[in-house]
């Protein structure tokens, strides 16, 4: 089981991380989100305009219904706007370059929001969380639910779903996670019946449920005839649901047929709620709170012309250039904590989760 201390001081710790005094000051910030299909993106944005209203800014948020070219033009019409910031969650974190360069060239500062934005020089923050260990930490509750629900199967049979190959961050989630998984498949300890590992094969482009349902039926009914499968690797909740419905569909979580183990990321209400009925196993909780106020401070320190405050000068290599970069950490949910640190932390009322 998780040690609720660790995370509860984890929660602190990103709780911690707020922007206290921000001064009123006059600019315009335009704010770029993927899509609305995830509850997630539409907290991010919420957050993003309340606190930069709060500390002084105009906001232009725009949703691009994860359309590339929409997400080009709604960028190019900030510009043309005379926005001061771009605050930018790129669909393809790979098509931005010419979009950045025209910014660049109107003295408009860049903060790639949660997803890096690759292969330009013209990009000046990152904000984030730790996404190497978001891998770690779904792999750990993957783990810990195998030793729960299955103590006496050997080895455990899992699948393995990796999130979007146009999102950079899908690949620190997998290698986060394959970091604790391929040791235990080397030790014969975890078995992958279907032999598909890799973010080529596992990759699920734009992080689409029911591509991710398509494919567990597929691997089941390739994979599973005179097996049960145990646990499923999922990176992030929307594709659990979808994995969930296909284990569901030929009778998991019924008679005989255990539950297999399933984790997941973002803390979206419907998946919260089939932690608690039992059905996913676990999820990573991202306070976009938090990073909001991380966003906030970084605009108002660079519009004042001060160095904004980083946590990490490393890892972020987008190609082009190491981006500095604000590093939250992220927190294990199962059901053993979700009240402690869902509800805890005011992100849901307990009226929300009945």
């Amino acid at each position: 089981m998780l040690n609720l201390r660790k995370c509860a001081l984890a929660l602190a710790s990103v709780a911690a991380l707020s922007v206290p005094g921000i001064a009123a000051a006059e600019g315009m910030v335009g704010i770029s989100m993927p899509t609305k299909t995830s509850a997630r993106w539409i907290a991010d944005g919420d957050n993003m305009v309340k606190q930069f209203q709060e500390a002084g800014y105009q906001t232009d948020l725009q949703y691009a219904d994860d359309d590339i070219p929409n997400q080009l033009a709604q960028i190019e019409n900030m510009i043309t706007k005379g926005v001061n910031v771009l605050v930018i969650a790129a669909i393809d974190g790979t098509t931005l370059s010419n979009a950045l360069a025209n910014a660049k060239a109107a003295d408009i500062k860049v903060i790639a929001y949660d997803r890096l934005i690759r292969d330009t020089p013209d990009i000046d923050y990152y904000a984030t969380f730790d996404n190497f260990k978001v891998g770690v930490e779904q792999a750990n509750t993957l783990v810990a639910g195998l030793k729960e629900r299955f103590p006496d199967v050997k080895p455990w049979n899992v699948e393995l779903f990796g999130g979007s190959p146009d999102d950079n961050n899908a690949f620190f989630f997998y290698d986060g996670a394959m970091s604790v998984l391929q040791p235990m498949i080397d030790a014969g300890e975890i078995a992958v019946p279907s032999g598909q590992m890799g973010m080529d094969k596992v990759g699920t482009l734009r992080w689409d449920p029911a591509v991710a349902q398509a494919r567990m039926d597929n691997l089941l009914s390739a994979n599973y005839t005179d097996k049960q499968v145990n646990g499923v690797l999922s990176p992030y909740d929307g594709l659990s649901i979808g994995i969930l419905s296909s284990l569901k569909g030929v009778g998991y979580g019924s008679g005989d047929m255990k539950m297999p183990i399933v984790s997941g990321q973002d803390a979206e209400l419907q998946s919260v709620k089939s932690i608690q009925a039992g059905e996913q196993y676990s999820t990573i909780f991202k306070d976009t709170r938090e990073l909001a106020k991380v966003t906030v401070g970084m605009v108002n320190a660079m519009l004042k012309g001060e160095e904004p405050q980083v946590n990490d000068t490393k890892t972020y290599d987008n190609g082009n250039k190491v981006v500095p970069s604000f590093l939250l950490e992220p927190v294990p949910v199962t059901s053993a904590n979700l009240t402690e640190v869902l509800v805890g932390s005011g992100y849901y009322t307990e009226d929300q989760l009945k």
